[in-house]
């Protein structure tokens, strides 16, 4: 095999993995050695035990060939040789797991032997991908004094059927992921991304430029995705682990105002929201103080926002807090749930003035739902009778507490009352 230009992504074949100068490995193959790791120290500069898991075990049905595409040759070789290969080149990736079928575990060995891999462990693959993966993260796991494997600080995971894989994006994954818990690679998003209304029209399109495209390889501390999949393994259990996070972001709320005439129906509902949602954390802020109180906010990774507007009706405040939310991306992850609330006094304005300036949320919510941004209205009846007012108040929190826990789209932009 000719040797491939410096930065190429062609797999080279495994070279040994020799010591130079400084206790920087270097290998035989023209890739396996990165110029800027010289002198990096042992492990070329990797410090942290690392390994990496290869879920193997797909039957092609999406390709629709009767091989798995794994297995299918390229150039008279599997493909998945072909991977192997580029992580073996990385001589600080200790052991590689190669998840497999019971039924091609066979072939699987023949190609370990016939072109000569190493540091490979065979394991048997699940039903889903995911428990495959779990199945190479148990063998990693099980470091004891007959298992030839280690379990290893830094786990890799990666494609069987990508072989274009880089030493220069392993390292970076690998380092994020030592520093932050979790780390991949990511690329542009380069195909336009639509979101259907429910008759199959377009509804909205993303805007490219905020998103990217997630891809192989990922890497995690090994005990940080070794938890997490102990918890969640099989395809249905991700319907729980979607109500966990849902019940997580739910326990805090943060109720905002903008001026001081608001001061009284925040401590109302403020009061009631306490009393009747015990499991949240309530807290509040000033939209008056600008980026400094908000970005405490931020930094609370808040996802529960109530906007009081007391008996203003024209959406200044919301204005305002959906502005800094737009500008430092909260919602990029995960929806972030805005409820507008306004007091509705009777005899102070007239009541059809009021619903038809009210009415106006829906069309600004459409907007901001581009944005992962689920806002509703919630109308509080104020009454001069405190018997009243608490009920309205506590009817308030119940459907606070429910558009908070569900965060369901299909209240975006509706008015309810309480």
């Amino acid at each position: 095999m000719e040797p491939a230009p410096a930065g190429g992504s062609r797999p080279a074949e495994p070279g040994t993995c020799l010591s130079g100068r400084g206790g920087a490995c270097q290998a035989t193959s023209p890739l396996a050695y990165s110029p800027s790791l010289a002198g990096a120290g042992p492990a070329c500069g990797v410090a942290a035990a690392v390994a990496a898991v290869l879920p193997a075990g797909g039957c092609g049905e999406r390709m629709g060939v009767p091989t798995p595409k794994q297995f299918c040759p390229i150039l008279e070789r599997p493909l998945i040789s072909y991977t192997l290969q580029a992580l073996e080149r990385v001589c600080w990736i200790k052991d590689i797991v190669v998840t497999v079928t019971r039924e091609n575990m066979k072939a699987m060995e023949s190609i370990i032997q016939r072109y000569q891999h190493k540091r490979i462990s065979l394991v048997e693959s699940g039903v889903t991908r995911h428990k495959s993966i779990f199945n190479g993260l148990k063998a990693l796991a099980e470091d004891g004094p007959n298992s030839k494997l280690t379990k290893p600080e830094v786990v890799i995971i990666h494609d069987a059927v990508r072989p274009f894989v880089e030493e220069d994006i392993l390292l970076k994954v690998v380092t994020a992921a030592k520093e932050h818990g979790a780390a991949g690679a990511i690329r542009p998003l380069v195909s336009t991304v639509i979101s259907p209304s429910a008759d199959s029209c377009l509804d909205h399109s993303l805007e490219r430029a905020r998103y990217k495209a997630s891809e192989m390889p990922q890497a995690f501390l090994f005990d940080v995705i070794y938890e997490a999949y102990k918890q969640v393994t099989y395809k249905r259990d991700l319907y729980a682990a979607e109500s966990i996070i849902k019940e997580r972001i739910s326990q805090q709320i943060c109720i905002v105002k903008e001026t001081k005439e608001d001061e009284e129906y925040v401590s109302l509902l403020e009061e009631m929201l306490k009393k009747e949602l015990k499991h949240v954390n309530v807290t509040r802020r000033s939209l008056c103080h600008g980026e400094r109180d908000l970005q405490q906010i931020i930094l609370q990774k808040c996802y529960n926002f109530v906007c009081v507007n007391g008996q203003n009706f024209d959406f200044q405040e919301i204005h305002k807090l959906l502005s800094v939310l737009e500008e430092i991306h909260l919602s990029t992850l995960y929806p972030v749930v805005v409820v507008s609330v306004h007091f509705l006094d009777y005899n102070s304005v007239p009541f059809g003035v009021k619903m038809e300036n009210l009415l106006r949320i829906r069309e600004f919510a459409k907007e901001v739902k581009k944005r992962n941004i689920l806002l509703c209205g919630l109308l509080i009846y104020y009454s001069q009778d405190e018997h009243k007012l608490q009920e309205s108040l506590r009817q308030g929190a119940t459907i606070i507490d429910a558009i908070t826990k569900e965060r369901n789209f299909g209240l975006i932009g509706q008015l309810l009352i309480a």
